[in-house]
Parts: C-alpha cells; sequence; structure tokens
C-alpha cells in the first residue's frame, strides 16, 4: 500500500474498465517517470474531451457537434439504420466498408443484474426515428452474448408491428478457425445462415408451385367431368330424328321409300329425293293419260273426272252417287287404265305441290308446321 497522491492515482487507475490493480499500479509509477509535458498534454485531452466532447443528437455517436460526421453525410443511405450497442461498434463497422447506411447507438444493453434496463437505453429515440418514411429495413448489430441476445429479442418484439424489415448479423465461424475448436452454437448458427453458392441444375419444386400445380390438375377434372355430363344430358334428350314427311307417305308407297340413316341425337332432313321421284311420276303419268283420254273421245263427264283429284277412299265415298262414271263409258277408259297400272296412283295439284316447296324451304323445328293433311292419312304431331 502506497500513501499519499500515489495510491490516489493507484485507486482512480483501477476504475477505469479492463485496468486490474497491477495494472493500475504500473501505469501510475509510468506517469511518476514519465516527462511533466507529457502527462499534462494527458490531463489537458481528459478535461477537453469531457467539456467539449457530446453525443449526437440523432444517432447517439460521439460528436462535438450537434450532428457527427455520418448523420452530416448526404451520401449515405438513409433507408437502411444499423442498431449497435456502443459507439465503438460504430468504429469497428466503419472499418469493413461495407455498409454505407446510417446508425443508431443505444447505449449499452439490456442488463438486469448490472441495473441497465430498457429505460436506460435509447429505445425511445430509435422508435421516434422510425417516424421517417424512408426508412426501410433495421440491422440489429448486437453483440453475440447474453445481454446483446436479450436487447435483440426485446427489439424486435417492439419492431415487428411496426411493419419495418428486421435483419440480424449472421453468426458463425470466424476466419480462419477450425471446426474442430467451435462450439455447439456456434457451429449450429455457421448451419443456420449458410450461403447458397447455387441452386444446381435440377428445378427447385415450392410448396407454392406443387399447391399450384394440383389446382391445376383438379380444374381439368372438373372441366372433363362437366363435358362428360353435357354429352351424356345430350344424349338422353329425345329429339326428333326423323325425316317430316315420314307420317304423310301412304301404305302404298312406304315400300318403295328408303330412309336415310341418321346419326344419333342429330335430327334427320326432308328426304327431297323421294319428293321429286313422286313429283316426276306424277308428271309422267298425267303426259301419258292426256293423249289416250282424247282418242277415245271421252264425256264431259269423264273430263270431269280427270280434272277431279284423287281424293282418296274417304272423299270417295262422300262423292254423289251422280258422280259416279256410266257403265256405257267404262270401256273407253279402260285403256288409260291399263296404261297407268305401273305407276302410283298420285295426283296432286299446283297449290299442293307450291305447299310442299314452301314445306321445303322453312326450318324444319317450328313451333306449329303448316303441313296439308293427305286424306286417308292421320296426321301425327311430333311436337306435342
Amino acid at each position: 500500500m502506497y500513501e499519499g497522491a500515489v495510491q490516489n492515482l493507484i485507486d482512480e487507475l483501477g476504475r477505469l474498465p479492463g485496468v486490474g490493480p497491477k495494472s493500475a499500479q504500473r501505469i501510475a509509477f509510468h506517469i511518476l517517470n514519465a516527462d511533466a509535458a507529457d502527462m499534462a498534454r494527458l490531463a489537458n485531452a481528459i478535461s477537453t474531451v469531457k467539456t467539449s466532447v457530446s453525443f449526437c443528437e440523432e444517432c447517439g455517436n460521439v460528436s462535438e457537434t450537434k450532428l457527427c460526421t455520418i448523420c452530416r453525410d448526404e451520401r449515405r443511405d438513409p433507408s437502411v439504420l444499423c442498431v449497435v450497442e456502443e459507439s465503438k461498434d460504430v468504429v469497428a463497422i466503419e472499418r469493413t466498408r461495407s455498409f454505407t447506411g446510417r446508425y443508431h447507438v443505444l447505449g449499452g444493453a439490456i442488463n438486469p443484474l448490472a441495473g441497465v434496463g430498457p429505460e436506460q437505453l435509447r429505445i425511445r429515440e430509435l422508435v421516434s426515428r422510425l417516424a421517417d418514411e424512408r426508412i426501410q429495413e433495421i440491422i440489429l448489430a448486437m453483440d453475440p452474448n447474453l445481454e446483446g441476445e436479450a436487447t435483440a429479442t426485446y427489439l424486435s418484439r417492439m419492431l415487428v408491428p411496426l411493419g419495418v424489415r428486421l435483419s440480424r448479423l449472421a453468426s458463425g465461424l470466424p476466419v480462419g478457425g477450425d471446426l474442430e475448436y467451435a462450439d455447439e452454437i456456434t457451429l449450429g448458427r455457421a448451419l443456420e445462415g449458410r450461403r447458397v453458392i447455387s441452386e444446381g441444375t435440377a428445378v427447385a419444386h415450392t410448396a407454392a408451385e406443387d399447391f399450384e400445380r394440383v389446382n391445376r390438375e383438379e380444374e381439368q377434372e372438373r372441366e372433363q367431368a362437366a363435358q362428360v355430363q353435357a354429352q351424356e344430358a345430350k344424349q338422353s334428350r329425345r329429339r326428333w330424328n326423323s325425316s317430316m314427311f315420314d307420317d304423310l307417305d301412304s301404305e302404298d308407297s312406304a315400300g318403295s321409300r328408303t330412309e336415310a340413316p341418321t346419326a344419333e341425337g342429330v335430327q334427320g332432313t326432308v328426304d327431297e329425293q323421294l319428293i321429286e321421284q313422286v313429283l316426276q311420276e306424277a308428271e309422267e303419268s298425267g303426259e301419258e293419260a292426256s293423249p289416250t283420254d282424247s282418242g277415245a273421245g271421252s264425256t264431259p263427264e269423264a273430263t270431269e273426272a280427270e280434272a277431279t283429284p284423287d281424293l282418296g277412299e274417304d272423299s270417295a265415298e262422300e262423292a254423289p252417287a251422280s258422280a259416279a262414271p256410266d257403265p256405257a263409258e267404262a270401256p273407253t277408259e279402260a285403256p288409260a287404265t291399263e296404261q297407268s297400272e305401273d305407276a302410283p296412283e298420285v295426283f296432286r295439284t299446283p297449290d299442293y305441290e307450291e305447299k310442299i316447296r314452301s314445306i321445303q324451304n322453312a326450318p324444319l323445328r317450328t313451333p306449329k308446321p303448316d303441313v296439308p293433311p293427305l286424306p286417308g292419312v292421320t296426321y301425327v304431331n311430333p311436337w306435342t
């Protein structure tokens, strides 16, 4: 133990961080043996630091003015903010020359054992700086120890609801270190924060891509099922698949008619060939009957019979008995009957042919088709 001023100097030096009793004793005797001018400059520097140096009003870094040199630099990126514990951390990051944003110094870390809580740190000033809309990301650059982890956790819980992007410095193996000497926590964080060098040639499928692919497959299956149901409904629907003139043909011409095959579910068309054949046969039978009647010297009653169309069995019964041919005139009509035995007994007036043409030109599916009935044939409406 020393007396007087020497012991007082040793005690004051021992209060400095990182300086123990032995170190304080060596520093005290160095001051005693040093030049007086050098010690005067040391004392002047200590007093000047305490009187002229303060902290930056914006970021909390040491500065002799209201704003530090980093905050005054317009070339800095204002959208990125790095939060550190002490001003010495700012110097360490600046030495890397990899960060071009701005800083915020908390002035320490949360340490309940030392009596340092969130109230003693510059956390309120950090939240107030977030009112600047230019800030898009905050980097938490705390020390990887217990106090730094506690401070980072506290800040993350406070800043996440504000909607600002948060990131943390990666921790892992030091450059030049060995894996065998790395502790479990450091090696685990190194694996979690590993950096991808190449994705490889294979295509990486994410969960979102798999979900979209499954949705597309399900949508295609639903469309196919809907098409199948529509086809089945179309096939099961009752449709009229035959010609409109099937019910107008007589039983005599039914054997000679050949129906055109129609596909299932498709409406048939008018048998135009059958209509033309019947009309042509009617014209030929009319041409053959005219010279026979003129050579035989037909009577007025025969002329009326030729002018009157064949209305069938029903109309023949309704005709009066006076219209029947005279038995005496029967031999004169026999040759005409013999010549027209091969032709079908179908006679149609020009009005009837005009109606057939109008029906042929009209659309097939009509609510109420205008079809003239034939004598002796019951008309069946296919739409009822």
